[in-house]
């Protein structure tokens, strides 16, 4: 999957005009969790099975490293802190998110 690093607060600014021509999704990973490993894994593998059809851009956020950008994305989306967690940003607002278990990369598809 090739996704694009979210290592930068600057980003969100860019990513919220990004959502206004195309949705966005953040996926908000703890490198140090085996639940958020698991959710991640099960997410790449299905967009590689059924990608071919949507006009989506993919952000990845390392929460250890960036927690900062982490709680800017609460703040700045009016969302609660959650590891992992998916989010879909249309014309500058989060439209969905999930966690854990629930993130699953058709649910998100459906809403794009």
């Amino acid at each position: 999957m090739n996704w694009n690093n979210l290592s930068e607060i600057q980003q969100l600014e860019i990513i919220k005009e990004e959502s206004n021509v195309q949705p966005v999704a953040i996926f908000k990973h703890s490198t140090r969790c085996s639940i958020s490993a698991t959710a991640l894994d099960r997410f790449e593998r299905n967009f590689a099975k059924n990608h071919e059809s949507k006009d989506l851009k993919f952000y990845y956020l390392d929460l250890i490293a960036h927690r900062d950008i982490s709680n800017k994305i609460a703040s700045d989306f009016d969302v609660e802190h959650e590891s992992p967690q998916l989010l879909l940003v249309k014309n500058g607002a989060v439209v969905f998110t999930e966690s854990h278990y629930g993130i699953d990369f058709n649910d998100l598809l459906e809403r794009v």
